[in-house]
């Protein structure tokens, strides 16, 4: 992968490691499908895991959303040397946002520490509440008492923060529906926002939250939206990007990253909508699995 520099008063690269010599604060995409996960050959490229998205800032480690995107990244922190220190935060609880948390890895070793974060599921549960029910027989064979991490669980409300030294985690709820929590991490005057839930009917909820979230940001992590799964509509490409595009474009946003594509749309539909959406924004990427994106200063 080149690195290709973009527009913006701070630039986002892409580079080919986290370790490479571009800053502090890097994004990394192991899951980036809707639904459920597609574990079959068409999605090659941009591939099949649902959503998960690691960024490490100033030295911390954060992950956004449990999809079956973290089983990869948990693989690839094996190698690393325990204690490992990591705070995970879930933007709801459906299933698609959890499914990979029972075979993270890192959290079956005594040694590390996970810091967990969520808003109270539509049924009123708990973040904790719902990582237990799904680790439950006859859903899955072990209960979460059997992961030997240190496990701390945190139970957002919409505008809260989460301060650590001097990185700021701002929440707030974007989508009633779903109960969705959006995320915008901030540190050093750099901005990255994550909200996965945006919905078509965009006019019809109260945007000063998400406005708020976004607003000027370095990168913003959208997701696609589109209709039910059982309509299976691929025609009208422009229900896939829309709603973000307009987000962003109001909102001042520096780079948009549209993620959590249909688990129906095969590469080359996906290279078309890129196509197409940069028209309306040039500033844009589509995810894909093993993108690495790093916010580094510069004029």
């Amino acid at each position: 992968m080149s690195n290709t520099e973009l527009s913006g008063s701070h630039n986002v690269k892409q580079t080919t490691s986290l370790n490479d010599p571009v800053g502090e604060f890097s994004v990394q995409f192991w899951g980036v499908r809707g639904l459920i996960a597609t574990p079959s050959s068409d999605p090659s490229r941009y591939g099949g895991n649902t959503g998960c998205v690691e960024m490490r800032v100033a030295g911390k480690r954060l992950i956004f959303d449990g999809g079956t995107g973290l089983r990869i990244l948990g693989r690839s922190w094996l190698e690393l040397q325990s204690p490992l220190t990591a705070h995970l935060f879930f933007t709801n609880s459906q299933s698609n946002r959890i499914q990979g948390f029972p075979f993270f890895a890192p959290a079956f070793v005594s040694e590390n520490c996970f810091h967990l974060y969520g808003t109270a599921a539509s049924n009123g549960a708990s973040i904790k509440q719902s990582l237990c029910d799904q680790m439950l027989q006859p859903h899955f064979p072990y209960p979460l008492q059997v992961m030997q991490a240190n496990l701390q669980f945190n139970n957002l409300a919409s505008g809260s923060k989460v301060i650590l030294d001097d990185l700021t985690i701002q929440t707030a709820l974007i989508n009633q529906n779903q109960r969705s929590a959006g995320y915008r991490v901030s540190w050093n005057n750099y901005s990255v926002a994550y909200m996965t839930d945006l919905y078509q009917d965009a006019d019809e909820i109260d945007l000063g939250c998400i406005r708020e979230l976004v607003e000027g940001v370095d990168l913003l992590i959208a997701n696609a939206t589109y209709n039910p799964p059982t309509a299976h509509n691929h025609e009208s490409s422009d229900l896939l990007w829309k709603t973000a595009v307009n987000l962003a474009d109001h909102a001042g946003v520096k780079q948009l990253v549209i993620s959590h594509h249909h688990p129906d749309a095969h590469d080359d539909f996906l290279d078309s909508v890129q196509t197409e959406v940069k028209n309306a924004f040039p500033e844009v990427l589509l995810a894909r699995e093993g993108l690495i994106l790093s916010v580094v200063g510069g004029n």
